[in-house]
């Protein structure tokens, strides 16, 4: 195999449990070169973790024709294509109007992974992505994301915090996240590293000006390098069913998640070390003064599946 090509849309979490597909080709094509095509938020961290020898950008303008029935792209797009003899597509493509025109530029064998897992099947997602790499030879590989970055690990007392998510409605309340900070700034010795993307707009300023000034660094929309470099040096991480979870979890990060109705068998952290706390009633259930006592703990107390 000369060369290799894995494509990946969707969110920062359905990257990152894509990575094991990385991981496997590479231990399956050692000599090969593996590069990615996605988000250009997401994709350097696959290239800083060694999982791929290059990324391109999915959003680039150049490739609109190729989503378009019958679609036109300039020379330049069926040479990049061309380049490679194997191509993993995980797009959302039921026509396989991406398919047949990736087709006319490439003579790569291309296999059409599935965008996301069948939620009536209770297969975790990652095993579901690394099922259309059993025809290569590739069988039970490691489903865990890991994503391994060179920096030194810190023994620095600091608290991660994601109080956020993509949708609102796995999300905490933010009163309950405020009064967690209050208690966990006055009676421990955490310092926080609060983490924040688009998606909680002021939430972090507002959580930021309720503690101290120097036990705090806030953070919004780094680069998500820059950012795994951060949380590396982290002793725990508290957050919510979110990407930026799952980059903990990959990062091999212990913690908790506060975990609402998404689906855990599909959905949930691998690896062991973030450890899911919910409510059977809801995650704006969970009390206060449950995750205040885990996570005063470095999460040694007993999470049940379904503690209130």
């Amino acid at each position: 195999m000369n060369s290799i090509l894995v494509i990946r849309g969707g969110a920062l979490g359905d990257f990152i449990l894509t990575l094991p597909v990385l991981a496997a080709l590479r231990a399956r094509f050692p000599t090969s070169p593996i590069k990615v095509l996605g988000s250009p938020r997401f994709t350097p961290l696959a290239v800083a973790g060694k999982l791929a020898d290059g990324a391109s950008s999915l959003e680039a303008r150049s490739l609109a024709g190729l989503f378009a029935r019958d679609g036109e792209w300039a020379e330049e797009v069926s040479r990049y294509f061309a380049q490679f003899d194997l191509i993993i597509s995980y797009l959302s493509d039921p026509e396989k109007i991406f398919q047949t025109n990736v087709a006319r530029c490439s003579k790569a064998r291309l296999i059409a992974g599935p965008h996301r897992p069948d939620e009536t099947v209770k297969l975790h997602a990652t095993k579901v992505f690394l099922q259309p790499l059993e025809p290569l030879g590739i069988t039970n590989p490691d489903s865990t994301p890991r994503i391994t970055l060179h920096s030194p690990l810190s023994t620095h007392h600091v608290l991660a915090l994601h109080p956020g998510s993509g949708s609102e409605r796995k999300n905490w309340p933010e009163n309950k996240w405020a009064e967690l900070l209050g208690r966990l700034a006055t009676e421990t010795k955490w310092d926080f590293l609060l983490i924040g993307g688009e998606a909680e707009g002021d939430r972090i300023e507002r959580l930021a000006a309720t503690l101290p000034t120097a036990r705090v660094q806030a953070t919004q929309n780094l680069p998500l390098v820059e950012l795994a470099e951060r949380m590396k040096s982290c002793a725990f991480f508290l957050g919510h069913d979110s990407g930026i979870t799952h980059l903990a979890a990959a990062l091999g990060l212990s913690g908790l998640a506060l975990w609402g109705e998404t689906v855990p068998e599909i959905w949930q952290t691998l690896g062991g070390r973030i450890k899911l706390l919910r409510d059977k009633n809801g995650i704006w259930k969970i009390p206060v003064e449950t995750v205040f006592r885990l996570t005063k703990s470095g999460g040694r107390a007993n999470v049940l599946p379904d503690e209130s």
